[in-house]
């Protein structure tokens, strides 16, 4: 199936998309590397509307800006990433979890890729319409999806 089909099948079963995009555990690093890039870049797009309004607003350099957000998500949150999946896995260990951690990794990503268009929709919210109980919602919202689709698929992933 498609990236946008399993990323909308993830609202609906998680655990069973999860499995289906690990595949192959020779490939499955690479699989949890790429689909964490992926994520992140989508995210950093996300924030370009909103950044645009920044700049307008306060007369800030929107290059500098896109910079900041380009090392932030790019470079960084990546990191970050790894490191929460692993102590989201050692806890998952101490509960009588059995996932690999590239599983548990790939549970994280999953979960950040297919909550990503939902992101993307609040970037453009903050962008066009700024601060407010909408942008508040639809920020809800894809959080609210993210730990839905990661705890799903950590739950299945870690149940074997």
């Amino acid at each position: 199936m498609a990236l946008a089909g399993d990323i909308a099948a993830s609202y609906r079963r998680p655990g069973a998309i999860l499995r289906r995009r690990l595949g192959a555990a020779d490939r499955a690093e690479a699989r949890a590397l790429a689909t964490c890039m992926l994520a992140c870049f989508l995210i950093f797009v996300a924030q370009w509307p909103r950044l645009s309004r920044e700049s307008f607003l306060t007369g800030q350099d929107l290059d500098m800006l896109l910079a900041g957000a380009l090392m932030g998500w790019i470079l960084i949150a990546p990191l970050v990433l790894y490191g929460f999946a692993g102590i989201s896995h050692w806890v998952a260990r101490r509960l009588g979890g059995r996932a690999t951690y590239t599983e548990a990794r790939m549970a994280l990503f999953w979960a950040l890729l297919a909550a990503a268009p939902l992101w993307l929709v609040w970037g453009l919210v903050a962008g066009f319409m700024g601060p407010g109980p909408v942008l508040d919602f639809v920020g809800i919202a894809a959080l609210l999806a993210f730990v839905l689709i990661w705890a799903g698929g950590l739950r299945h992933v870690e149940r074997g």
